[in-house]
């Protein structure tokens, strides 16, 4: 029996299908997630869990190169925001996209994981990276 890391069975499945450069979201309550995307539906109740609760968990397992979220989440959840944009560490690139190109880009997500979080915008489409496991006998800046 798995004891040890993520224990839902279909984020440890949808994060090790995840290759460099595929999409991953977590999304907000009620995000209108496209109709042929694999969903994960953690939400329980009323902000359970929340979009950073997945977050926090994912950054121990999963690496992230770049995030794109929506101009509204900082305009209108600025600590929110604040909150996601760090969420893989200071150095991931976050991409401000208007939330209706956030909709179409959700459409190339391999899979949402939708939280209980009723935060408004609180969306993140994740970038899956290489982290700082890989060896590099010679980094290219």
């Amino acid at each position: 029996m798995k004891e040890l890391g993520i224990l839902n069975r279909d984020i440890a499945a949808v994060i090790s299908e995840q290759g460099h450069g595929d999409l991953l979201m977590v999304a907000d309550a009620g995000f209108a997630i496209p109709k042929d995307v694999e969903v994960i539906d953690l939400s329980l109740k009323e902000n359970v869990p929340m979009v950073m609760d997945v977050l926090s968990e994912l950054a121990r397992y999963f690496s992230v190169e770049k995030m794109y979220m929506s101009r509204e989440t900082g305009e209108i959840s600025p600590t929110h925001f604040k909150k996601v944009a760090t969420a893989f560490g200071d150095k991931v690139e976050v991409e401000i996209l208007e939330h209706a190109d956030l909709k179409v880009l959700s459409k190339d997500v391999k899979a949402v994981i939708r939280t209980g979080d009723f935060t408004a915008y609180g969306n993140v489409i994740l970038v899956s990276g290489a982290g700082d496991r890989w060896y590099l006998e010679n980094r290219i800046h």
